[in-house]
């Protein structure tokens, strides 16, 4: 499923029998003192597969694009690590990959991201309503920060202390358990700020916000049980997202 294994050809039937390309969304930024840099390129080439493999057993085809692992990540600039792009940037390059893939004859273009800053969130609307109105190919964006999908995920994601608490912690142990360090996880204490209520009353960065190591929510909590549960409700998600863009749930 996966694009960046496959040679040239099979990327070229595969279009033409009417593959949809999924692109993992995430970012390269600060997740407490016991998760990765690349935590949320875990999440969402997680979310991207478990839909891939829902679409398949429909019956419909999805190619795995290789993962986006830059984006706008200012809340989390004061920590090493953290790499950000401009809003406009990272806007961009959704557009340029969306053009490509329709040029290509790519069916849909589903987004799976698991970057949840607003700033990132904004750029892939704007990216959206970009390759909407140049009529490139239908895309999927379920925005998992938003109804109805949010309603879906944990209690924790959905307090808003959430980030690399219980909620992506659990994700990680179930994807990617060699990158968490456990003696550390399991030592900290659980950080009950609420990450979206900071955002909203104007806090911009992880520190202004109650999080001075850059974690929210609680991580000691998390487990791979809870991860895999979570991935199968964001492939699900994804998947229902990429059949409304193909018209199938209509």
């Amino acid at each position: 499923m996966t694009l960046g294994a496959r040679a040239w050809p099979e990327a070229r039937d595969a279009w033409k029998r009417g593959a949809v390309a999924l692109l993992p969304v995430g970012a390269t930024e600060a997740h407490g003192p016991h998760l990765p840099l690349a935590t949320d390129v875990v999440i969402a080439e997680a979310m991207a597969r478990a839909g891939a493999e829902r679409l398949k057993a429909r019956g419909i085809e999805a190619l795995l694009l290789p993962p986006i692992a830059y984006s706008v990540a200012e809340y989390a600039a004061g920590f090493p690590g953290t790499v950000s792009l401009r809003a406009s940037t990272a806007t961009a390059v959704i557009v340029d990959i969306a053009r490509s893939l329709a040029g290509q004859g790519a069916r849909v273009l589903g987004i799976a991201n698991a970057h949840l800053e607003p700033a990132h969130i904004a750029s892939l609307d704007a990216a959206v309503e970009a390759i909407r109105a140049e009529r490139l190919l239908p895309v999927a964006f379920p925005d998992v920060t938003r109804k109805p999908w949010a309603l879906r995920l944990t209690e924790e994601f959905r307090s808003g202390a959430c980030h690399a608490g219980q909620y992506e912690g659990s994700i990680v142990l179930a994807e990617r358990p060699d990158l968490v360090k456990e003696d550390v996880r399991k030592a900290l204490r659980p950080n009950p700020a609420s990450l979206v209520k900071a955002i909203r009353e104007g806090k911009a960065t992880f520190e202004a916000a109650g999080g001075p190591e850059a974690y929210f929510g609680d991580p000691a909590a998390a487990s791979a049980e809870e991860g895999r549960r979570t991935v199968a409700v964001l492939g699900q998600i994804l998947e229902e997202a990429v059949r409304d863009a193909l018209g199938e749930r209509a």
